[in-house]
C-alpha cells in the first residue's frame, strides 16, 4: 500500500466500505441466530473467567480445588456459570465506610 492520500470516492475506499458493510451484515445475522445459553445462564471458559477476574488460569484451579468457585466439567472442559461468578464476587463484597472521628 502506498503513502498516497485516498479520497472518499477513491475505488480502494469504496471497496473497503463495501467489505466492511458486508461483514457487519453477516455479524448481525449471526447475532440474531445466537441460541440462548444453557438454562438461561451464560457459560464461560476458564480462559474467559481468568481474563474477567484478572487472575491466572492456575489461580482458577486453586479456587476450584478450595471450593471458592463453583464450576462444571464436561469431559475435559471446565465451564463456569456467569451467575456463579457474580454470586461469588458479591459474597466477598465489603461495603465502604467512613472513619468517624469523635
Amino acid at each position: 500500500m502506498s503513502n498516497e492520500i485516498r479520497e472518499k470516492d477513491h475505488e480502494w475506499v469504496k471497496t473497503f466500505h463495501s467489505n466492511f458493510d458486508r461483514l457487519l451484515t453477516l455479524l448481525e445475522k449471526l447475532l440474531e441466530k445466537r441460541q440462548p445459553s444453557a438454562y438461561g445462564d451464560e457459560l464461560l471458559t476458564d480462559k474467559e473467567v481468568a481474563y474477567l477476574l484478572k487472575v491466572s488460569r492456575r489461580t482458577l484451579q486453586d479456587y476450584r480445588n478450595n471450593g471458592i468457585l463453583p464450576y462444571t466439567q464436561v469431559g475435559g472442559k471446565i465451564l463456569y456459570r456467569a451467575s456463579d461468578i457474580e454470586r461469588t464476587l458479591m459474597k466477598g463484597y465489603k461495603e465502604a465506610y467512613r472513619y468517624k472521628r469523635s
